[in-house]
């Protein structure tokens, strides 16, 4: 099979597109054990960055609700804003008690899609804790943790109650957030409870390994952005499909893939140093 992957852009494409090219697989594609093994070493690599990263935040404001830490470095990993402990700070003290000071410091942080999304998404964030109560403190358990999920799902399926700028990212960051601030709990995920962010990058990755065989149907289409509807049933296809790659291997977590395929999907020209700093610290 010819590599997947046009023009790659972090180790994991260039590796990939390699087994491609090797072949022995199905419909002569990549192998799929040697593939997992791949997606497991780099989502891995990826996931201590981001649990050293929320473990950070979260040590730096312990009175704080945790959720709102939890969204507040969502917002940074969906590529809105700059991961800083003052970003952190002024998104925390909008999810408290809205007001002009922070919101203006969290949209000082913005990336390329401007300070707009960042704002607006604090807005939505702050309308919904209005509406949903979730526990004092980040559940223990995957089941609890994916309870908390459902009260948080439930004003945003119903077009009358979901706030502006809560989409597909906004629904589910702030649990894979709340999951990396404790590895050993994500290490023991094998099924979407809690359900995982879908986006462009984990589409993109998905309809990548359809092609080489490795899933068994394409993945369905996420709008990725938070600023329109969504469909909800985008979130549970693509996360069957994520589970789905984990059919007979105990040795995976949903998490460890779920990072793999995001980095096999992504168009991110600092993909490669994410990984690289990553495996450094």
């Amino acid at each position: 099979m010819k590599a997947l992957i046009s023009t790659p852009i972090n180790e994991l494409q260039r590796e990939f597109n390699l087994l491609c090219e090797k072949g022995g697989g199905v419909r002569g594609g990549p192998v799929r054990g040697k593939t997992l093994e791949r997606l497991k070493h780099y989502g891995q690599t990826l996931n201590r960055g981001a649990t050293e990263e929320v473990q950070e935040h979260l040590a730096r404001f312990p009175d704080a609700n945790p959720w709102h830490v939890c969204f507040a470095l969502g917002l940074c990993w969906g590529h809105l804003a700059k991961v800083d402990l003052t970003f952190t700070e002024a998104v925390v003290g909008c999810l408290e008690h809205l007001n002009d000071t922070d919101l203006k410091t969290a949209g000082s942080f913005h990336l390329e899609r401007g300070p707009e999304p960042i704002i607006n998404s604090i807005k939505g964030g702050y309308a919904l804790f209005e509406l949903v109560q979730l526990p004092e403190t980040l559940p223990t358990t995957l089941v609890s943790l994916g309870r908390a999920q459902e009260r948080w799902l439930s004003p945003i399926l119903n077009p009358k109650l979901r706030p502006p700028y809560i989409g597909s990212w906004n629904a589910t960051a702030m649990f894979m957030t709340a999951l990396f601030a404790q590895p050993t709990l994500a290490a023991t995920q094998t099924e979407p409870t809690p359900i995982l962010p879908p986006g462009g990058p984990i589409f993109a990755g998905l309809n990548i390994l359809h092609q080489a065989g490795l899933t068994p149907t394409k993945p369905d289409i996420a709008d990725d952005l938070d600023g329109r509807g969504f469909e909800p049933g985008v979130l549970y296809a693509n996360n069957d499909l994520l589970a789905d790659l984990l059919r007979g291997c105990t040795w995976l977590s949903l998490t460890d893939v779920h990072s793999g395929v995001y980095l096999l999907g992504t168009r991110h020209p600092h993909s490669d140093n994410w990984i690289k700093t990553a495996s450094v610290t």
